[in-house]
């Protein structure tokens, strides 16, 4: 079946954002494994923070993140930070792209997310055996890396500036929310 995108279709941010938004179990239907080869680091880190972005437009939380596979370069799970939009105190982007990867050998994947992840995310990127994290914003939040590393997971930083900006007016706009996400409600009680 011919896919929209193949070996001689540019990498443009409206690519990606097809990309971002279409169901990953669908994205055979819009690219080919020469498309899907041609993505680097950068890309899926732009098609992380452009997940953040959608779960703003949501009036969410800006954190996206996606999972792809080493051996095929194929996306296998994507998601973005659903905190406000589904009322789930932990669903955040690493979480979401985890559960949408499925029951999966993560020990062969690199998650790209375009915040470091909170101690919780951390945690479970550890304890499912991922090879490698790649965080797209350390200005605006970090701590974890060395958990991350301590416990054998290869930690690239590539800060995206948009996301890094994305990220810095969220918080000046919604700092309960975003003090919520990485707290909980009970941040938002001061004794």
């Amino acid at each position: 079946m011919p896919t929209l995108l193949d070996a001689a279709t540019p990498v443009t941010d409206t690519v990606l954002t097809a990309i971002a938004h279409m169901p990953t179990a669908s994205l055979p239907v819009l690219m080919d494994d020469a498309f899907a080869r041609r993505l680097r680091d950068a890309d899926f880190m732009r098609i992380a923070v452009l997940l953040a972005r959608k779960s703003r437009s949501e009036g969410g939380c800006p954190i996206g993140a996606v999972i792809v596979d080493h051996a095929s370069g194929w996306i296998v799970g994507k998601g973005h930070n659903t905190l406000v939009q589904e009322g789930h105190p932990y669903n955040h982007g690493e979480t979401a792209a985890i559960r949408d990867a499925g029951r999966i050998d993560f020990g062969h994947t690199t998650l790209y997310t375009s915040l470091s992840p909170c101690a919780v995310c951390a945690t479970l990127l550890y304890m499912r055996g991922f090879a490698r994290v790649v965080v797209g914003d350390v200005t605006n939040a970090s701590g974890t890396e060395p958990l991350l590393r301590e416990h054998g997971v290869r930690v690239d930083i590539l800060e995206d500036p948009q996301g890094i900006e994305d990220y810095a007016r969220y918080r000046a706009e919604q700092p309960q929310l975003d003090l919520e996400d990485w707290q909980g409600l009970r941040s938002h009680h001061s004794e």
